[in-house]
């Protein structure tokens, strides 16, 4: 079991640990549901440490990596900004879902999950053989999320006096450095915030002087249950190699507008899309008592039609949400499966809360 540099500090503020991707992580330290609160009203830190940083260099990084991703890199033409896309297989099955950030035209860096991070590398590696690019996993960089609506003002004054102007300007989904430490304006909750990559050495002492500003530690259950209201896809529960992202909720991220660009898997897509009768990835709200979870089947009347793909609690809006793939033919009165009883549910289009404030009808 992998441990991250903040390991003993977790450990020191309370936390619960638990496995997770093949490292050990902080589920909660206390309440899970007071850290998810902090995240919404206030501001709120994850360590992400166990997540890979990768640098992409070379004079064919654009080119490789249009070839790459299903997304276009092509549209990144500002320095720091960030995209968002899948990295496929030939069958359009996704390998991962990652940010890219374009710094120059001969440097990216990419954030990949912690769970797939081997094979990520070794897929890597493999493409960029004949693009002459550099592939370089940053082990020697931590890398520290703080979310919420006052995270960025308590953590712009603790950043490296080179950085604070520059974090201070950062639009969303855009990036910046100084040479060592990276900062961008993104992350996986649904609120604003900094996810900051720095030398492995910074990290405890940035930590902990975070916490002193008033920033909550938080753990993975937290996590989970934020990037669910927010509509954010999980890596192995919403998607994986099985599926395409046409039939996770993904399809904006598949950029076909340049004909001539072969990305990996866009074959694919595009058969996919002409046969059409493609599966819906949609929002459930359960209405009444109860909980929904993961793999929980779905029915119309007495045909099964699909299945949840992550569901919970939201604290949020104090009742149980999901995302879940059904069948194109499913109707809108659908029935979800909860321990031998069929309970129903309401379809709705993600997300469920962003910025703090609900996005679907109570």
């Amino acid at each position: 079991m992998q441990k991250t540099i903040l390991n003993q500090t977790h450990r020191d503020l309370g936390a619960r640990m638990v496995p997770f991707g093949g490292w050990e992580m902080p589920i909660h330290y206390g309440s899970q549901i007071e850290e998810h609160h902090a995240v919404r009203n206030d501001a709120g830190l994850f360590d992400v440490c166990h997540m890979t940083v990768v640098d992409i260099r070379g004079e064919q990084a654009k080119p490789f990596l249009r070839h790459l991703l299903a997304n276009d890199v092509a549209r990144l033409t500002q320095p720091g900004k960030a995209l968002y896309s899948c990295m496929l297989r030939d069958d359009g099955g996704v390998i991962d879902d990652l940010i890219t950030y374009f710094m120059d035209e001969q440097w990216y860096r990419m954030v990949v999950n912690a769970a797939t991070t081997e094979k990520d590398l070794a897929w890597l590696e493999e493409q960029a053989a004949s693009f002459g690019v550099e592939i370089r996993p940053r082990r020697d960089l931590g890398m520290i999320a703080a979310q919420g609506p006052n995270a960025r003002e308590k953590t712009v004054p603790l950043l490296p006096e080179s950085l604070r102007a520059k974090a201070e300007a950062l639009i969303p989904f855009q990036a910046a450095t100084d040479g060592e430490w990276f900062v961008a304006r993104t992350g996986y909750t649904g609120e604003d915030g900094f996810e900051i990559m720095l030398p492995d050495d910074a990290v405890v002492p940035f930590w902990n002087a975070l916490v002193e500003a008033g920033v909550r530690p938080c753990g993975l259950g937290a996590r989970d249950t934020l990037r669910l209201e927010a509509g954010m896809n999980l890596y192995g529960s919403d998607m994986d190699e099985s599926v395409t992202p046409l039939e996770s909720g993904l399809a904006w991220t598949v950029d076909l507008r340049d004909a001539g660009r072969g990305f990996v898997g866009r074959q694919a897509l595009e058969a996919q899309q002409e046969q059409g009768n493609l599966r819906h990835f949609t929002g459930l709200v359960l209405e009444g008592k109860g909980v929904l979870r993961n793999h929980q089947k779905l029915f119309d009347g007495e045909h099964e039609v699909g299945e949840i793909t992550s569901g919970g609690f939201s604290p949020t809006l104090g009742r149980a949400i999901a995302l879940a793939r059904i069948s194109p033919d499913a109707g809108d009165d659908l029935m979800v499966e909860i321990r031998g009883r069929r309970l129903p549910v309401r379809l709705v289009k993600p997300p469920f809360v962003r910025h703090g404030k609900a996005c679907i009808e109570a």
